[in-house]
């Protein structure tokens, strides 16, 4: 995104997290920098432990920095709030509820009722191709179809910032394959600013426009890496000799922090 000019969605300055542990304080974030564009996509990659889900819960409202402030539209993060949707790896859906009445919850928390709520909800739910699926159950659907209710619903509150944990990390190899794709249509249809965060070097790089490699705890930004591939990205994209080259490179970093793991 050099040489472009970039309306910034979110602003990370200097956000310190610390914890106390039995044996002392632990430092999970230990100042970390980074703007994100509006519509951009970021993935982020590290090793366990590096405070990747630390810092996305911070973007989200749901923990406190020590010290530092995360900006979102121009506004300092103060708590949870509706311009920012949230999928966890774990799906989080209320199993008492249908898959649209689930998508609806969040309209319903809006103010937004009845009918307007239904039609909402039932745009999403089509986004994700559940259709078919509204009046099931959780219970009823397989693991991956969960994972696209529980995107159907982010996405239904209108959020303007997408905060993705690894949300395909517990899906067979196609299912991720295909939500991955899924994803990024809707990426490009709805532009939203995502923040996503894998494990996975290769679900980085077929998602993201730049990924932010962390460093192994403290957590801190190592590297930002431009991803010069042109979308629409496919599973072709990952034979390309540009793909490699930046799989190496990625995978090279992040292994590196690994091995200061388990030092």
């Amino acid at each position: 995104m050099a040489g472009e000019k970039r309306n910034i969605k979110v602003v990370i300055d200097d956000v310190k997290k610390t914890y106390q542990g039995r044996t002392g304080e632990v430092v999970a974030l230990n100042g970390v920098n980074l703007e994100i564009a509006e519509n951009e996509f970021v993935t982020v990659v590290g090793p366990s432990g590096c405070g990747k889900s630390t810092l996305l819960n911070i973007i989200a409202g749901l923990l406190e920095p020590t010290s530092g402030r995360v900006v979102c539209n121009g506004v300092e993060v103060k708590g949870t709030g509706m311009d920012r949707g949230v999928v966890f790896q774990q799906y989080a859906l209320f199993p008492w509820l249908t898959v649209k009445k689930n998508v609806m919850f969040p309209l319903n928390m809006k103010g937004i009722k009845g009918q307007e709520a239904e039609e909402m909800a039932m745009k999403y739910i089509r986004m994700v191709d559940l259709e078919k699926f509204c009046d099931h159950y959780p219970k009823e659907l397989s693991g991956g179809m969960k994972q696209r209710v529980a995107i159907a619903r982010a996405y239904a509150a209108e959020p303007e910032i997408l905060l993705m944990d690894e949300p395909f990390g517990a899906l067979d190899a196609q299912t991720r394959t295909q939500l991955q794709q899924d994803l990024l249509d809707t990426w490009e249809r709805e532009q939203k600013t995502c923040f996503f965060i894998t494990h996975d070097v290769d679900e980085a790089l077929i998602l993201g426009q730049r990924v932010i490699i962390m460093s192994a705890r403290p957590g801190r930004i190592k590297d930002i890496v431009d991803i010069d591939i042109p979308y629409p990205r496919n599973q072709e994209t990952k034979m390309s000799p540009r793909f490699l080259e930046l799989k190496n490179y990625i995978w090279g970093q992040v292994y590196q922090e690994y091995l200061e793991v388990r030092k």
